[in-house]
């Protein structure tokens, strides 16, 4: 879910990296590990076009506003997301793999009678994405071990009810760093900076100003190749949604309006602004192995400013420094 639809140019500058320095150069101590065989979705799940084979059919030009019955859906798609995301979390522990992980958020959807979105999406071949410290985005879940002292986005979206859901998380596992402590603090803060300037007639320009404003005085870079998006029927749709400032002259024009849904889910790194793309074609790294982190949360545009669609319930994780106040 992270604004894929900018991932083509990424990948093509990718490969040619690759191609220069004779193959993936890994930035940190990660490597891929054992993917397991393509979990099966029952033939009662209704599915998004691209279930068969990963090609994305419907899409469209412009933003779109919801109305009536389909805001309704978003929000019901939107809760099973965040209730299928919980779990996962709840199951990410030391000692656990990705791919533990990842049958977590497979079997939670189906439950709920949701297909998994990622899944087969582009070929993406899981039904989540997880991101361990320097992976920035589209971690693909495997036999690698989460071990003390890591921190892990787990990525969920969700397609039911004729749309998609999406958000995600940083998690903790066992005993963290102070600097990985307040690199996740602050990146849920631009988040939350962010959705706090939004609502109706906002130029959608300001969120990433309004996330640039807050994180770069602190030291951080900005991943500038991934983008928000907006969202609905279609899993990736108008508009790009950037998480920093472009100026004044590629600055989108797209002002917010009732109705629209979309995502803000900033990718924050400690150290260099670059990533790095493995030959899977999907993870992605920081290019120096510091760690990266990002929050996610789907929003709807209302006269009042914003629904967080995705928000946090008495069942979601407690954060850091939600336990130490």
């Amino acid at each position: 879910a992270k604004g894929l639809a900018r991932l083509g140019a990424l990948r093509a500058s990718a490969t040619m990296y690759r191609r220069l320095m004779g193959g993936v150069k890994y930035s940190g101590k990660l490597r891929p590990g054992v993917r397991s065989a393509a979990r099966p979705v029952p033939e009662h799940i209704p599915r998004p076009d691209y279930a068969a084979d990963g090609v994305p059919r419907h899409g469209c030009l412009s933003v779109s506003a919801k109305e009536g019955p389909l805001i309704d859906a978003m929000r019901e798609a939107s809760r099973v997301s965040r209730e299928v995301l919980d779990c996962a979390v709840s199951a990410a522990r030391a000692g656990v793999t990705t791919d533990e992980i990842d049958a977590v958020v497979h079997l939670e959807a189906i439950r709920r009678g949701a297909y998994p979105s990622p899944l087969g999406y582009r070929g993406f071949p899981k039904a989540c994405a997880t991101s361990v410290n320097e992976v920035i985005c589209h971690g693909i879940p495997d036999s690698t071990v989460l071990q003390d002292g890591d921190i892990v986005n787990i990525d969920v979206s969700c397609f039911y009810g004729g749309v998609h859901g999406d958000l995600s998380e940083m998690v903790m596992i066992g005993d963290v760093d102070a600097a990985a402590k307040a690199l996740l603090r602050d990146t849920y803060d631009s988040l939350h900076a962010a959705i706090g300037i939004c609502g109706p007639g906002v130029p959608y320009a300001e969120i990433g100003r309004t996330i640039e404003e807050h994180v770069k005085p602190r030291g951080y870079t900005i991943v500038k190749q991934f983008c928000g998006h907006g969202i609905g029927q279609v899993f990736h749709e108008p508009p790009n949604v950037l998480h920093y400032s472009p100026g004044p002259v590629l600055a989108s024009k797209a002002r917010m309006e009732l109705g629209h849904t979309f995502t803000i889910e900033p990718m924050i790194n400690q150290g260099a602004v670059g990533c790095l793309e493995w030959d899977d074609d999907w993870t992605v790294t920081t290019t120096d192995g510091k760690r990266s982190a990002q929050f996610e949360h789907t929003l709807l545009v209302t006269e009042d400013g914003v629904d967080v669609l995705t928000k946090r319930t008495a069942n979601s994780q407690r954060f850091w420094w939600e336990e130490a106040s």
